[in-house]
């Protein structure tokens, strides 16, 4: 079985590669047309068992705006799985047809499992309340092109944070690089894994502060993360019901926030972000769907080993 380069966690990743990427999607947006049709007879198969909008239809729209093809499937019903099949096999069979793989799936480790049988590069597109790598990367480009750096600032992540696989995935990337605060905001029913505090922030002795209060963290923070209490992850409706609109964030909620704020959402929202936030020039939620899209063609290159160069031709590692 050859060599292949898969992405599970965003630790996968060094910062200078996390870097380069962020580098290959910022060319992407300056010079969109050298992209069009560098991906053409390369087939993306899009394994997804848990339902999904933004992330999926974003892996397919980057595969076909590099003139690409697209296949799979957006429910687990609709696979072999509905028959038994396992994810082993699943990704075995898959590999036959495909060059590269995202997959997402409920379960924690599936993309890991996948992992040790596939051929071709897997990317984890989720996995239950684990990891979400991709929206990630989508997170650190929108914050360097808000921001203009990933270093020096306090970053404040809020609502579910137990369930919440973007925000451990975040945490584990934004913590390599320098001079990085969080601040985490949430019931304390969804409090960050113990898992997480000890592991990662402790052990990496990362500057970090939990508090219930939105309010009172907002007047340090750079970045604000909002999360939905995720229903899907919950075994009681009671506690669901109870815990849903624990933080909503509101105009008037913003009026002590930095100027320069930068307001992020993995998206979907239910009613923790007021729509009439919206227009407020600090909210980025929806520039950050679209460069989901760019992070997603940087990241189908980097794994497929497809470069363009200074000249405009294209050369593949693997030729």
């Amino acid at each position: 079985m050859s060599e292949v380069r898969n992405l599970i966690n965003i630790t996968d990743f060094t910062i200078e590669e996390i870097d380069e990427l962020i580098d290959v999607a910022n060319d992407i947006v300056a010079d969109h047309a050298a992209y069009e049709d560098i991906c053409r007879h390369k087939k993306l198969a899009t394994l997804f068992f848990e339902p999904s909008t933004r992330t999926r239809l974003s892996f397919e729209a980057a595969m076909l705006e590099m003139g690409g093809t697209v296949l799979g499937f957006s429910e687990a019903g609709s696979s072999s799985a509905a028959k038994g099949e396992s994810v082993s096999d699943t990704i075995q069979t898959v590999c036959c047809y495909a060059d590269i793989i995202a997959m997402r799936h409920p379960k924690e480790g599936a993309p890991i499992v996948g992992a040790r049988r596939t051929t071709v590069p897997i990317i984890n597109a989720g996995d239950g309340g684990h990891f979400h790598p991709t929206q990630t990367l989508t997170d650190l480009l929108t914050i360097k092109r808000k921001k203009g750096r990933l270093d020096n600032m306090t970053v404040g992540l809020c609502g579910d944070l137990k369930f919440g696989r973007t925000v451990h995935s975040l945490i584990e990337a934004m913590l390599r690089y320098e001079n990085i605060k969080f601040v985490l905001i949430s019931p304390e029913e969804l409090r960050i894994p113990e898992h997480v505090r000890t592991e990662v922030l402790v052990k990496n002795n990362i500057d970090f502060v939990e508090t219930t209060s939105l309010e009172d963290a907002m007047p340090q923070l750079d970045v604000l993360y909002m999360t939905r209490v995720q229903r899907e992850r919950f075994f009681n409706e009671a506690d669901y019901i109870r815990l849903k609109d624990s933080y909503i964030l509101t105009p008037d909620k913003l009026d002590t926030a930095k100027k320069d704020l930068t307001i992020l959402h993995p998206l979907p929202r239910v009613n923790e972000i007021s729509v009439k936030v919206d227009d407020d020039p600090r909210a980025a939620y929806f520039r950050q769907v679209q460069y989901g899209v760019y992070v997603r063609m940087a990241l189908i290159l980097t794994l497929l080993g497809i470069h363009v160069n200074e000249d405009g031709t294209t050369t593949c590692d693997n030729d």
